[in-house]
């Protein structure tokens, strides 16, 4: 008698010494729902800001290739001094006497006027401008303008591939946050649920209906709740910081989540309902395939470029050029003379030492590795796409099968708690029927965010890459404490499993009967 004493005394003790969560405050903060953050998300993301910039760098490249189309006309001006000439001695040894005018060699009145020749001029001014427009390039210019094209819709797709890639994301992250916060909500209400048959298994003791074994199980399986509440607030926290991370917010500020996962009928999310059916799955055109397409036809473009350069081209130049030789610096505008040229300039390639040969080689084999990377794009396409439907449907399946799962579970608890209180079941019934509605409650939860990030992503799919998968909140890990991560992330971190402490059964501790010790594992991480 004096031993069990001891022993309650030590159980009492223990109790008070283990420490309990706070109670956390109700929380308070921007509310944010889930059409809110999906407007948010492209308009501050650099991912897609970047693919911006590529589409404006295809632009200019399209420019670029177009201007070949068209005149080239340019001007310039030029001044030069003279500091010495070799026509200084062409008359005896002194500079020419450019204000005579010598006679003619036929003996005629006439004779040539040096002051309007430019031999020896101590100062020139040159006013040009100079034309030149192709004619003939063999198909160059044309094929140029076909890359640069084709290189503007990559841009084009790659952008609606990012803004499709961040809309994912962040839906991924907000419905992993509310995930996570359900979790949490869930592991503080089975906290508060031991605890409740902790303070009867204490009175019971009290007044002699219970043995000290009684208590001393819902002392652990309460003790064991503690670190899978702390464990659960720490997943919730990352996962909001993933989300404000995404979304630009500062790390401090407090938002709230307007958009939670317990509706009993949850509609798709505004501007993302899924509209495609697997008969549409190898018709569908993905990005991916579209961006293997112009592939193709830039390779296409570059084989013309390489088989143009075995043609001629033809282009007409001209140039009107105004100059002066004044005798002081500054020019003398009332005397300008004129030279103008018109002209045609041609090029052949005659010998090129195999170079345009090995041009045309390359050229063919990127024209037939493009053609193949399209062909096995289309079946990688075919394929992505009846995944992505198949998991909306399995995603649709498991919510339907958890319908109703959670109500059941929440009556069976409560006549377990009844049945208990009065004393005509044991504690293993009751921890039993915690663990059921637990596990109801979680799989509601991650069914719940499963269907919606599977219609975000079926919605988005024509401009989402290959092999992007929306991630299901993942299952049991075998790991203690719950830290095994499900593809959710944060979220799914929450989700691994402990077996039971190993109290036994009719004997003692580690008997085959008592809490069955790891025979369940508990879908929020602890033991039981």
């Amino acid at each position: 008698m004096k031993f069990s004493r001891s022993l309650f005394a030590l159980v009492l003790v223990f109790s008070a010494a283990v420490p309990l969560p706070a109670q956390e405050p109700a929380r308070s903060g921007r509310p944010l729902s889930i059409e809110e953050a999906l407007s948010l998300a492209t308009a501050r993301s650099e991912q897609v800001t970047i693919a911006g910039a590529g589409v404006e760098r295809a632009r200019g490249q399209q420019l670029q290739a177009k201007s070949q189309y068209y005149p080239q006309l340019n001007a310039s001006a030029n001044y030069s001094r003279a500091l010495a000439s070799e026509f200084e001695d062409a008359f005896g040894g002194a500079s020419p006497d450019t204000t005579t005018t010598p006679p003619d060699s036929a003996g005629g009145g006439g004779g040539i006027d040096f002051s309007q020749l430019p031999f020896g001029r101590k100062n020139t001014y040159q006013f040009n401008l100079s034309l030149s427009q192709n004619l003939f390039a063999g198909g160059r210019i044309r094929a140029q303008n076909r890359v640069a094209n084709a290189s503007r819709t990559t841009a084009e797709i790659a952008l609606a591939e990012a803004k499709a890639q961040v809309t994912l994301n962040v839906a991924q992250a907000y419905y992993d946050a509310s995930l996570a916060e359900r979790l949490a909500d869930i592991a503080e209400e089975t906290l508060a649920q031991a605890g409740r048959t902790l303070e009867q298994a204490r009175l019971a003791r009290q007044v002699g209906n219970q043995s000290e074994f009684e208590l001393l199980r819902a002392q652990v399986a309460r003790d064991n709740q503690v670190p899978v509440v702390i464990q659960q607030r720490s997943a919730r926290d990352l996962a909001l910081l993933r989300l404000k991370q995404l979304l630009d917010l500062p790390a401090d500020e407090p938002i709230v989540l307007t958009t939670q996962l317990l509706a009993d009928s949850l509609m798709p999310v505004a501007g993302y309902a899924p509209e495609i059916d697997v008969q549409q799955a190898d018709s569908l055109s993905r990005s991916a395939v579209r961006q293997a397409a112009a592939g193709v036809q830039i390779r296409e473009a570059s084989l013309d470029i390489s088989q143009a350069q075995r043609w001629p081209s033809l282009a007409l130049t001209s140039n009107y050029t105004r100059v002066n030789y004044p005798v002081d610096l500054l020019p003398q505008f009332n005397d300008l003379r004129t030279n103008w040229t018109l002209g045609l300039n041609m090029q052949v390639p005659l010998f090129t030492g195999g170079r345009i040969k090995g041009d045309e080689v390359i050229a063919e084999a990127n024209v037939t590795e493009a053609r193949a990377t399209l062909q096995r794009t289309k079946e990688l396409a075919a394929l992505d796409t009846r995944s992505a439907l198949q998991d909306l449907a399995a995603a649709e399946a498991a919510w339907e099968a958890s319908s109703g799962t959670v109500t059941q579970a929440e009556r069976a608890h409560a006549i377990a708690e009844l049945r208990y209180r009065e004393g005509i079941s044991t504690q293993l019934e009751l921890n039993d029927a915690r663990l059921l509605l637990q596990q109801a409650q979680a799989n509601r939860a991650r069914a719940a965010r499963d269907l919606q990030v599977a219609r975000v992503r079926i919605a988005l799919l024509p401009d989402l890459p290959l092999g992007t998968i929306g991630g299901t909140s993942g299952g049991f890990s075998p790991t203690m404490g719950g830290s095994g991560a499900g593809a959710a992330g944060a979220a799914g971190a929450a989700s691994g499993a402990t077996t039971g402490a190993g109290f036994g059964g009719a004997g003692g501790f580690g008997g085959q009967g008592g809490m069955q010790g790891g025979a369940t594992q508990n879908p929020l991480g602890g033991g039981r």
